[in-house]
């Protein structure tokens, strides 16, 4: 979806502001907030592309405002009551509703350190002909879908050259909205900076961005 959180390319943020020795964590409750939303996603609540979608609909104020994990604060309360493992009034008070039913837990302290190190890999292996190859010249398709999507902004409509074939992985446009996997090839696909910036850029910077099948189309 075309919302503030596709910044690539905006000008009149500020500069990046960096910390030496910067912590994981600056809060307890930042670490908290990662651990349940780790939880949610690992038991099988919701998923990456949900959860990013989720932070997408944030307001523009309100996204520009938040601290990142902020963000990912407010969207385990939606996330949350939205599933039905607890109510906003459990929310609110953090208090059991009287009568409610006492859930089994979908992940356990002993189930963590396994399922950390396999990780929750979006990688299918099934066998699909690619649409594309190495070396051959492709466009981003000029799109503005209304839901999630990672094709940014800024690469709609701009050529490019694919560099690499990267495997099969799951849709995130359809995924985030619950609508299936829809796994596609998705290639490196390398865009000069002319192209994307205008011709008083350096002809010898571009930029490599990961784009899944369905974003583009035969140049």
């Amino acid at each position: 979806m075309n919302g503030i959180h596709d910044m690539g390319g905006m000008h009149g943020m500020g500069p990046i502001e960096y910390e030496k020795d910067e912590p994981v964590f600056h809060h307890d409750w930042e670490a908290r907030t990662y651990a349940l939303s780790l939880a949610l996603r690992l038991g099988g609540q919701f998923n990456l592309d949900a959860a990013r979608n989720a932070i997408e609909q944030l307001p523009p104020a309100d996204y520009l405002r938040m601290s990142y994990y902020e963000k990912w604060f407010i969207r385990l309360m939606n996330y949350a009551i939205l599933n039905g493992a607890v109510t906003a009034a459990e929310m609110e008070t953090g208090k059991p509703a009287p009568g409610s039913a006492r859930a089994i837990p979908g992940l356990v302290a002993d189930m963590v350190q396994g399922m950390i190190a396999g990780g929750a890999s979006a990688r299918r292996n099934v066998r699909i002909q690619p649409a594309f190859v190495a070396g051959q010249h492709v466009r981003a398709r000029n799109m503005n879908p209304a839901g999630h999507t990672r094709l940014p902004r800024y690469a709609r409509g701009k050529s490019g050259a694919i560099i690499r074939d990267h495997g099969v992985f799951v849709f995130p446009d359809t995924r985030a909205h619950f609508q299936g996997d829809k796994p596609q090839h998705v290639y490196s696909v390398r865009f000069d900076a002319r192209e994307l910036w205008g011709g008083d850029r350096n002809p010898r910077d571009a930029v490599y961005l990961d784009l899944w099948e369905d974003y583009l189309e035969p140049a």
